[in-house]
């Protein structure tokens, strides 16, 4: 049997009831067996402040460093808020990133997912988010590229996925992102 990645997802939008949450869930149903995805929750992670990293910090930061530390790969499945990404997945990166030297990041296998209700499908915050990942040392794949838009219509009352090109697609991707991550994956 192939080794199972453990793949970290981060969801760029806080509200329970969010689009890109049930894309994340979506996202899992469609994936290969060959990666488990698991929602890494970034709602309670004080704002990043350099202060609080000496002696002990935040327990929730601690917290969520060891859990990106220990997973394979990331895949970041996000909103977009005035061309750029959330204040708290930023917010995150920022935490993951600190203290300097000691990246949970660096050369983790990455990908992006950009969800809307609007016909653009996130393109900004999907290459702001590009952009701050290659600073940080994670090789993003490349292709396929997603932005879904159109998101509020994708989903019924019990927030399952019901189009079936988008579900097609999102195997697709998901399938390419294992190859991604079995391929970039450090030991």
């Amino acid at each position: 049997m192939d080794t199972v990645r453990d793949v970290a997802v981060l969801v760029g939008s806080l509200r329970k009831d969010s689009l890109n949450r049930k894309m994340a869930h979506a996202l899992a149903e469609v994936a290969p067996a060959s990666l488990k995805l698991e929602i890494v929750e970034i709602g309670n992670l004080a704002l990043y402040n350099q202060e609080l990293d000496t002696g002990s910090p935040p327990a929730e930061w601690t917290a969520f460093r060891d859990r990106v530390r220990r997973a394979n790969a990331v895949l970041f499945v996000t909103p977009e808020y005035n061309r750029s990404m959330p204040a708290a997945l930023k917010n995150a990166i920022d935490v993951g990133s600190r203290p300097y030297g000691q990246s949970v990041w660096s050369a983790k296998p990455g990908g992006v997912v950009s969800v809307s209700p609007s016909a653009v499908g996130g393109f900004g915050a999907n290459h702001h988010l590009r952009q701050s990942m290659v600073f940080l040392n994670v090789p993003m794949m490349q292709q396929p590229e997603a932005y879904i838009g159109g998101a509020d219509k994708l989903f019924d009352a019990s927030d399952k996925l019901t189009n079936d090109s988008t579900r097609q697609f999102l195997q697709k991707f998901m399938q390419a992102f294992a190859e991604w991550v079995s391929a970039n994956h450090k030991v």
